[in-house]
Formats: C-alpha cells, structure tokens, sequence
C-alpha cells in the first residue's frame, strides 16, 4: 500500500505552524495517455495493483482541446469531447479508481496551447476556451481580458508562435511561466482538478523558450542583480546600466558548443524561474488547497543531455526536486532499442542510478516509450530503487498485461525488499553537476563512459551528483570516483560476479535492514529480435545459466538464510550458500529477465 513513511532521515522541520510532509513512499507506478477509457482499463489495474496510476487532464491540454473537434487525437485522447463533460468523466474515472485503492495523479501541462486567436470560425482551440467558455462560478474572474496579455512574446511583442503539431490545423502558442496573470490561470486550473478529485500533479512542459515580455525582462534584472555585482556585470557581460537595460536575448536550452557564461546564465534563470512558476502553483497554491498533494514534473534526460536537454540541469542543489515527492525523467530514444553489435542494451541503470542518488532516494520512473522489451523496463526500475513503469503500460496485448501482472504482482508480494529501500553499493560514481553549471559537457561524456565500464564489469556502485557529497559519504564507499580527476584503481577486496555483459548487478538494503537484496537483470535477446517490434512477443529474452557471486558482506555481517526469487517462479527457493571469511559465494539458478537474491543477516 502507498504510504508516507517518516524516518530519523526525514525529521519534520517546524515551519510556522505547519510541519513538512513525510516522505511517499511507493515502487509500482502505471501512466497512460491514451487508452484510459478501453473497457479493460479499469479491469488491468485490479490486476497489476499500481499503487499509483498517472491518468488525466487537468492544465493547458484539457483546456486547450476538450471542447474542440480534435478531442479524440492527440495529444490526451480524451474519451468524449466538451469542457464539462470530459471534466465530469474523468471525476467519474477518479472515484472508481480510489475505489481500487490506488493514488491518482493527473497530467498538468503548464504552458503549452493550442489553438488561434482568430480564424473564419472565430476563435479556437484555447482561445475560444479563454474568451467564449471560461466559467467564472468555476474559475474565478479572468486574469485579464485578452488572453494575448498571457503570453510568451518576442523583443516586439509578438507572441511566441510554432506549428509543428498543427493539431486541426491550429498553431501553438506558449504562456509565460513568468507572468503574474498566466499563474492565475494555473491555479484555478489547478483548483478544479483537486475539486475532481485528482490526488495530485505531475506538471509537463517546463520549457521557458526565448520570451522578452516586461515580466521576464524584470524577473531576468532582479535575478542579476541579486548574483552580481555592477562591475561584475560589466566586466563580464557589458550591462552598463542593469536598471534600464532591455535585453534582446534571455534564452533557454542551447547548443553546449555555443555555451558561454552568459547563456548559462539565462539557462539558470529559466529554469529557477520554472521552478518558482511550479512552487507557488503547486507547493503552495495546490497544498493550501489539498495538504497532501501529490506533486512531480516530468522531465526529460536522455543519455545525460545537458544545456541542451534536461530541463533541471542549471539548477542549484538546493531547488533540484525540493518539495517535491518523485521524479518522472524520459530517456527518450537512446533506451529504446538494443545493438549488441555495439554493446548497447537500450536500458536505463546509470540514468536510475543517478536519479536514486540526486533525489535522495525518493520514488522515480524513466519514461522509456517501451512495448517490446516490457520486462526489461520493469525490472530495470524495480532493480535500481525506481518505481516501473514509465509510459503508456500495455494492457490491451493479452500477453503484455499477462506479464505486466505477474511483474507487478511480484513487486508487490515481496513489497518489504523494495519499499524505502536504500542503495548498498561498493564504490560511488560521481556525476558532475558542477562541471555542467560551468558548461562542460565533456565531464558528462567521461561519466558515461565510465559508468558503462561499471555496469559490463558488475561493480556494486551507486551515483551522486558531486555537489551532494559530504563526508557522511566518503565514510560509506570503498572508493569514490571523480571522472573529472586521476583514474583511481578499485579496492581488490570488492565484490566479484561471474556473468555476460549483458547483465546487470545492484545490491540493497531493505528500510528494515532485516535484509541485503541483490538484484540481476538480463537484457540478453535472441539474435536479431526486432526493435519496436509487434510487443511484447518480440522482446524475445535469452535465459542466464546462472550467475557466479562472490560478495563482501558489510563488516560485522554474518549471512543467515539466502533465498532466491524471480516472477517467473511463483515460489523462492533457499539457495546453497557458503560463508567464509567475510563473503558469500552461491551461483544463482538460471533466469531469464530478473532475479533477485535475499540475504538475511
């Protein structure tokens, strides 16, 4: 069952008359975009028991779509079209779902609309929404009148303008996250969701694009002015006159190889000032309103894309996930196929691995875009303390949903190995965060590379960002590995695996410590098993003979009962097991995606 767990780890700090909020604590996750209103839909998650489901509309993509003849296509693929009546069926959807006793946490896009502000029929899209069908006994009053005043412009005040969905034909447009009247609009978006009963938010599109609008001029001065001082200013970024000067530039995202230390300075601002959009929505607006709201961004890290990808990855350690309860990261199309030829097994442990150690150990997903190698994406998340599974779980393949069911059925059987769980590696891998904030990309390159040779070799290693480490952590590794300095050699009393390439080792503790779990995944496929196939019939999994261990068990630790667990099996099995001089040496029994070996003290 989703909990919120308090810990020693976790004080409630007094804030006011308030206390924080205890840690979520969950490990099965199902999302949908589409296919929410298939009659089996209901029907699946009483089988596969997600504790939470990610499901629903409740920001701009409702708001923009819901009452127009594209209400069926993408993006929501809402199931009957007009603004209430779609509004009362996914309260409908809500309700039945609570009744499954799961959480319900609905997609917010917080900017981007669709739609025309005129055309021979008037008004569409979101701009119909704004000027013709806003509700005010529902909304409240309109922000402003023309909802042109909302958002982003260019240097002449023009809105921001695209058509690269072209959805009806209509054009899209951008609110500034910036703009005073543009977060109104969010939270009484933000307020009729609570009212349908949405359990809480995981907010998408963060993506402040190159807006010049009096608010971000005025936000992007203030943010300057509080970092630098006047002469700094014009010694580095010849700004004579802060107070009156009108930028012509305060971007986002860039290319790394055109990076200076002006744009990252943009690139920070953008995203700080997301982030603040996002706390006063959300934090405080949304919890002043439902205490225990549930609150999440989806965001996007591909294979470790920065500057130009991860919409957190300027942020300052203290702003990166606070007050927030888990992480949904998509790795996009580098972890969805596999090459062996190139030793490359679209997966996503590092990103895990890494998402683990910055979030401090709070649930989290990848969104991996999988409905092939399901089982792989599953055991990945399962495997590295995420919660599976990312996008659009398949329940309408009768073999998917067969497999989907047992995996989750399994996560929940043996729910006491997973839930709260903490990393237990040997030797700690370093991401430089500190090195991207000063746009050196090359630092993240080495990361990868080596983290690769980490994972082919099956060392027990955990990732932090460096600017997280603390002695606390340098007490608790064997070895710490700063790519960004001298190659280290490896303490040779580390733990040994026998085992192909195409395997995956990670160790835990249990929140009880009543337990290490070691974690196996294979991503082992017949030859030539396509990619982005017909399903999940051609995820195609090679069997692993077995997997030969030999693990230093922490100091002072004397292994009791081993017992060996996989979804394939219904039942464990106690392993054989022999203990000698401070380490475990067994040979797990063949499985085929993932296994799990428990080790009580």
């Amino acid at each position: 069952m989703l909990q919120r767990i308090g810990s020693l780890s976790l004080i409630l700090i007094l804030a006011g008359n308030a206390l924080a909020q205890p840690r979520l604590e969950f490990r099965r996750m199902i999302a949908h975009w589409t296919d929410y209103a298939h009659p089996d839909y209901l029907d699946f998650v009483g089988e596969a028991q997600p504790e939470v489901v990610q499901v629903g509309f409740y920001g701009a993509h409702f708001w923009s779509l819901a009452h127009t003849p594209q209400y069926k296509g993408y993006p929501a693929h809402f199931p009957v079209r007009g603004l209430d009546e779609c509004g009362d069926w996914f309260k409908d959807l809500n309700g039945k779902l609570h009744k499954k006793n799961v959480k319900v946490v609905g997609h917010f896009n917080v900017e981007f609309l669709v739609g025309d502000p005129e055309s021979k029929d008037g008004p569409r899209g979101f701009f119909k929404f704004y000027r013709e069908l806003w509700d005010e006994k529902m909304l409240g009053p309109r922000p402003v009148k023309d909802p042109l005043d909302l958002l982003e412009k260019n240097l002449d005040g023009t809105p921001i303008v695209s058509k690269s969905y072209s959805i009806g034909g209509m054009k899209e447009y951008w609110g500034c996250l910036n703009n005073p009247h543009w977060r109104k609009v969010l939270k009484a978006w933000t307020k009729v969701g609570i009212e349908r009963g949405v359990d809480g938010y995981v907010a998408n599109y963060f993506y402040r694009h190159n807006c010049l609008c009096e608010h971000c001029q005025a936000k992007f001065r203030a943010h300057l002015k509080d970092r630098y001082q006047p002469a700094d200013l014009k010694k580095q970024f010849e700004i004579d006159n802060l107070d009156k000067h009108k930028f012509t530039e305060i971007g986002g995202w860039h290319n790394p190889k055109e990076s200076t230390p002006f744009k990252r300075e943009m690139l920070r601002f953008s995203q700080i000032s997301c982030k603040d959009a996002f706390d006063e929505v959300f934090v405080k607006y949304g919890r002043s309103l439902k205490k225990d709201l549930i609150l999440a961004q989806w965001n996007h890290l591909g294979n470790f894309s920065a500057i130009n990808g991860d919409e957190r990855c300027m942020l300052p350690k203290e702003l990166w996930g606070k007050d927030e309860d888990y992480a949904w990261y998509s790795t996009g199309d580098h972890a969805s196929y596999t090459d062996f030829t190139k030793d490359h097994y679209g997966e996503g442990t590092l990103q895990a691995r890494y998402l683990r150690g910055a979030f401090d150990n709070k649930p989290f997903t990848l969104g991996k875009y999988e409905n092939t190698r399901i089982r792989t994406a599953i055991a990945e998340l399962a495997a590295n303390g995420g919660a599976p599974m990312g996008f659009y779980t398949i329940f309408k393949d009768p073999l998917a949903r067969k497999e989907i069911t047992r995996y989750y059925q399994f996560l929940a059987k043996h729910d006491s190995l997973y839930r709260a769980s903490r990393p237990a590696g040997e030797v700690l891998l370093l991401f430089p965060r500190s090195r991207v904030h000063e746009g050196d990309v090359a630092a993240v390159e080495m990361f990868r590379q080596t983290g690769k040779i980490l994972l082919d070799t099956h060392v027990l290693f955990d990732v932090l960002p460096d600017d997280l480490l603390t002695p606390e952590f340098r007490k608790r590794y064997g070895q710490i590995i700063d790519v960004t300095k001298p190659p280290v050699e490896l303490p040779g009393n580390i733990s040994r695996f026998k085992a192909p390439k195409t395997v995956r080792v990670a160790l835990d503790h249990t929140a009880a410590k009543d337990a290490l779990v070691l974690h196996f995944v294979n991503y082992a496929r017949e030859d030539k098993a396509p990619n982005r196939g017909k399903g999940i019939i051609d995820e195609k999994p090679l069997a692993v003979k077995g997997v030969e261990v030999d693990l230093a068990l922490p100091n002072g630790m004397r292994a009791g009962k081993v017992e060996w667990l996989t979804p394939e099996v219904p039942n464990g099995r106690v392993l054989d097991a022999k203990s000698v001089d401070g380490r475990l040496r067994l040979t797990t029994p063949e499985f085929l995606v993932y296994g799990v070996v428990r080790i009580a003290p």
